[in-house]
């Protein structure tokens, strides 16, 4: 196509890749994503973000670089001025460039940072406040096994028979603009949405939807050894052991039903746009930005430093604009989320202005059995001292009270060896995960142990894998541990270059034209000496 595409990222927030149909989940209902990869669409089996938590995440996905490339390992520091995300590169290039509010990615300190990056934000925020559970009291006393389950269960309606949410708010208005631009510039959108984040928390028709009797089992925590601390401090502070499995499984049913949500949603923007005529023309890309313990190991939520299949493997389809070449379905290629800026810039021909670490799946729409990755690599944690990188501290020295349904997270992190910073790299079979403590070290072989369950560090089974892992993650750290950037520095100013060649100058014209030569922007001072005597000798043939 001669017209650049539309570009479409519809981003649900702490969405296992298991959540859909097409993964093979029995109890799942997402038609139309299982629609969308039988026919239009890539779905990766093995997609990978690089950090278990929000704002790590899509600082590294949004950027094509890892988390440690810039610092960005924690909830609270987030991208500042000076930082090109494919947001900002496409809207240099003349793409009209949309977003709603759903943030957790541009630093909210800097004023007009946040619209800088997009032509229009969309703020919501302008519909009714949505009702809430319809047991207001659900979560009981803050000793009981419910207070920091984030388990609310059944919405409740509006008159009008709707639970009508921000994410409900920021879909309209996505669809609104794609199918009314404001020009005929081709448009780049992202919409993040809240769900499946929890708290659990669904309202009808899909509450209902689920057949809990079809829900797989949970991986039960007494079932597993050698698993990160983070796991079982957690349990300790979220007392939930009281929990019964048909509880556990009530939860696990309203996390698919808010999915349910999702793939309704994503079906409706879908159904727009063949409405409109443009979804031919138009690059959609689905993925979250990590996903859910869903009651695996006894906890809810996620963690920032567990790297367990449901935090780390997401939904990741992607479509590309007609006149692509595609083989539609699912990939068990391995690809990480750091491929969304590198796909991205591909469909919109857009050269990075920065080093990055992405890959354009383009060839792997092509052909579905194509690899691209050896390796997929996921960080999260800190190292001791820093408690700047933690959750807690955020909300000043005493941390967040113990009110709060995070506090048992946060608490957590406050301890150095608890929230020791770990990475993993992954094969497609074998994980290996590498702690600042070695002692703590973790590995799976995901072909005998699908849940791991089983930490086989060990195993002197397994001990050349692990050695051979170890160096590919080391050799990994090498290759992306900084970025040198693409356009160059001066080491002196005007008015040192103009001292350091004045000299040379046998008048005031002289002087006068090695300002003028400096201004001009050469730098070097060779180049300039040379621009000198061109000069002189031009003079002479002049006066001669």
């Amino acid at each position: 196509m001669s017209k650049r595409p539309h570009i479409i990222i519809f981003n649900p927030d702490e969405m296992r890749v298991d959540t859909m149909g097409h993964m093979g989940n029995p109890a799942a209902r997402t038609p139309n994503l299982d629609r969308f990869a039988q026919e239009d669409a890539v779905s990766f089996r093995h997609a990978a973000c690089q950090n278990p938590v929000c704002v790590p995440s899509r600082c590294s996905f949004f950027t094509g670089l890892y988390p440690h490339v810039q610092g960005h390992r924690t909830m609270a520091y987030l991208l500042r001025p000076g930082e090109s995300t494919f947001l900002s590169e496409l809207k240099q290039d003349g793409y009209y460039v949309w977003t709603n509010d759903r943030n957790d990615l541009f630093a909210a300190q800097y004023p007009g940072w946040f619209e800088q990056n997009a032509t229009e934000v969309y703020y919501s925020g302008q519909c009714k406040k949505a009702p809430g559970p319809e047991d207001p009291g659900i979560r009981g006393p803050m000793d009981g096994k419910n207070f920091y389950s984030h388990f609310e269960g059944r919405l409740a309606q509006d008159e009008n028979g709707r639970n009508y949410s921000r994410d409900d708010e920021a879909v309209d208005a996505l669809i609104h603009r794609m199918t009314h631009p404001v020009d005929d510039r081709p448009i780049c959108a992202f919409v993040g949405l809240m769900f499946p984040h929890t708290p659990y928390a669904v309202e009808e028709p899909y509450y209902s939807a689920i057949d809990r009797s079809r829900i797989p089992p949970r991986i039960k925590a007494e079932e597993c050894d050698g698993k990160p601390k983070m796991e079982q401090r957690l349990r300790d502070l979220q007392h939930m052991q009281d929990y019964t499995e048909e509880e556990w499984t009530e939860l696990r049913a309203v996390y698919l039903a808010m999915c349910m949500k999702v793939d309704a949603q994503f079906g409706r923007l879908c159904d727009a746009l063949k409405k409109a005529g443009i979804y031919d023309d138009t690059a959609i890309f689905f993925l979250s930005d990590h996903g859910d313990f869903d009651g695996d190991y006894g906890i809810p939520e996620k963690a920032q430093n567990c790297f367990e299949e449901g935090l780390v493997s997401v939904p990741f389809l992607v479509k590309p604009p007609k006149g692509m070449k595609l083989d539609p379905g699912v990939s068990d290629s391995l690809v990480e989320l750091v491929d969304l800026y590198g796909t991205v810039m591909d469909f919109a021909g857009v050269t990075p202005d920065h080093t990055q670490f992405g890959k354009s799946l383009r060839p792997i729409l092509a052909d579905r059995s194509v690899k691209l990755r050896e390796y997929t690599f996921c960080e999260g944690g800190r190292m001791p001292g820093e408690i700047h990188c933690d959750e807690s501290h955020i909300n000043g020295p005493n941390g967040s009270p113990p009110s709060f349904v995070y506090w048992p997270r946060q608490t957590a992190m406050r301890e150095d060896d608890t929230h020791e910073k770990g990475t993993m790299i992954f094969d497609g079979r074998y994980k290996y995960i590498s702690r600042v403590d070695e002692s703590h070290d973790e590995f799976y072989d995901l072909g005998k142990d699908p849940g791991e369950r089983h930490n086989a560090i060990h195993d002197p089974e397994y001990a050349a894998q692990i050695a051979k892992m170890q160096r590919a993650q080391l050799h990994w750290y090498q290759d992306t541990c900084d970025i040198v950037p693409l356009d160059y520095d001066a080491r002196f100013n005007d008015k040192m270059l103009f001292n350091m060649t004045k000299s040379h100058a046998e008048n005031a014209d002289e002087e006068a034209f090695l300002k003028q030569t400096i201004a001009g922007g050469v730098w070097k001072i060779p180049l300039i000496l040379q621009a000198l005597l061109q000069y002189r000798r031009q003079q002479e043939e002049k006066g001669n």
